[in-house]
């Protein structure tokens, strides 16, 4: 049985379309057709990831992607939005959501985004050569757990904001760009926009800053990008 893939649309021919596709690539999917099936679906059915689409009947997709990041923190989301629609993108990556495609989409390309998704979030093996953990100030970053703690407490990251703040603390000091950062810790392979990075970037400032609108670790280098102090 392959990875789990919860497909949350309304509209039955679009879901339908969506499932076969995924399939067909053996991928072992779950449909919901409203927010509230979509919740209750994830409790019952563990999935490793949600293809959650805005417009749903109830509770719409942006409060089932904010309850799905609180209730299972280790889904993967990738948003379905108008053509256009750019708040809906910003809002969406605001929310905790991974990745986002605007409809109408080539099915083969969220195939693709999916698999990539997947690939960045396996846990990597323990090397006894590579330090699994890293410490500055009062963060320390452990590697093998995939976990953050801020003065010895864990604090609740997603799987992208882990991946940001691991760049970052490899690299102390180093300037990148959106770019580089992109490239680093969303892989090669992301379609997105750069201004991700900065929705990241206040997240992870609100989660580890003393004070977020004061940065002294995530600093903004003006013109250029970010550095980690």
């Amino acid at each position: 049985m392959g990875e789990r893939v919860l497909v949350v649309e309304d509209e039955k021919h679009i879901r339908s379309f969506i499932v076969v596709n995924l399939n067909i690539n053996k991928f072992d999917v779950i449909e919901a057709s409203s927010g509230e099936e979509a919740l209750e679906k994830c409790k019952k059915e563990k999935p490793d990831i949600a293809v959650l689409d805005i417009m749903l009947p109830g509770i719409d997709g942006y409060e089932v992607c904010e309850k799905l990041r609180e209730q299972f923190p280790d889904i993967c989301i990738i948003m379905l939005t108008a053509k256009g629609q750019d708040m809906d993108k910003i809002v969406g990556l605001d929310l905790g959501a991974d990745d986002y495609m605007v409809k109408p989409f080539n099915p083969m390309e969220l195939v693709s985004r999916i698999r990539a998704i997947l690939r960045r979030i396996k846990r990597p093996q323990r090397s006894s050569t590579v330090s699994d953990s890293i410490s500055l100030g009062n963060l320390k970053l452990d590697k093998y757990s995939q976990k953050i703690y801020k003065d010895g407490k864990e604090v609740e990251l997603t799987h992208r904001e882990f991946a940001l703040i691991k760049v970052f603390m490899e690299n102390q000091d180093k300037a990148f760009t959106r770019e580089e950062l992109l490239d680093l810790a969303w892989g090669k392979d992301f379609y997105g926009e750069y201004k991700t990075v900065d929705v990241h970037v206040r997240k992870l400032r609100e989660k580890l800053e003393e004070d977020p609108s004061n940065p002294q670790l995530i600093q903004t280098v003006w013109g250029y990008g970010y550095r980690f102090k």
